[in-house]
């Protein structure tokens, strides 16, 4: 099977609703709003669509996930995970979305559509539980997280630049 190579993906995996898990979805907020994201570069709140991912995963050279990670690390603390190091198998849950995740990947692995360009970048959660909003932790690092994706991105050779002054 073929690859199509149509676009970069940064996917924004997460629940809101459940506190510091929305951490994903926050910084695609973050990179809307303070960043000129170049038009060959899509941003995607991947909420907790799970398998319906895949179509999208399976679309795109470059992939970026960003999510709310569980490394052991202390909340805030930013994590990036190569495309070598993510769990593509049942293993070490990280993410509140990692058997979908997992799945995706696997399958997308499995019919060679996995892209070459993949990445995770996540920010250690201090809390998932039914509550609106993130923590302060989680919160202050946003801006960090969003730095990361956009180093990324112009890693892969695309062009952002700044349009807000970094939140303190």
């Amino acid at each position: 099977m073929s690859k199509p190579q149509i676009r970069t993906l940064v996917i924004g995996l997460g629940n809101p609703l459940m506190a510091d898990d929305g951490a994903g979805v926050a910084v695609l907020e973050r990179l809307r709003a303070d960043w000129d994201i170049p038009p060959e570069v899509e941003l995607i709140d991947g909420g907790t669509w799970g398998m319906n991912l895949l179509p999208m995963v399976e679309s795109t050279h470059d992939l970026i996930l960003v999510d709310a990670i569980r490394s052991g690390a202390v909340p805030g603390a930013l994590t990036v995970l190569e495309r070598s190091e993510l769990p593509r198998y049942f293993a070490l849950k990280l993410s509140p979305h990692q058997i979908d995740l997992r799945e995706i990947l696997a399958l997308a692995e499995l019919r060679g559509l996995l892209p070459e360009n993949l990445v995770a970048i996540g920010i250690e959660p201090e809390r998932v539980e039914m509550e609106m909003g993130l923590s302060p932790r989680v919160s202050a690092g946003l801006t960090k997280l969003a730095d990361l994706v956009v180093e990324r991105l112009e890693w892969a050779g695309h062009r952002c630049r700044r349009r807000m002054p970094v939140y303190a």
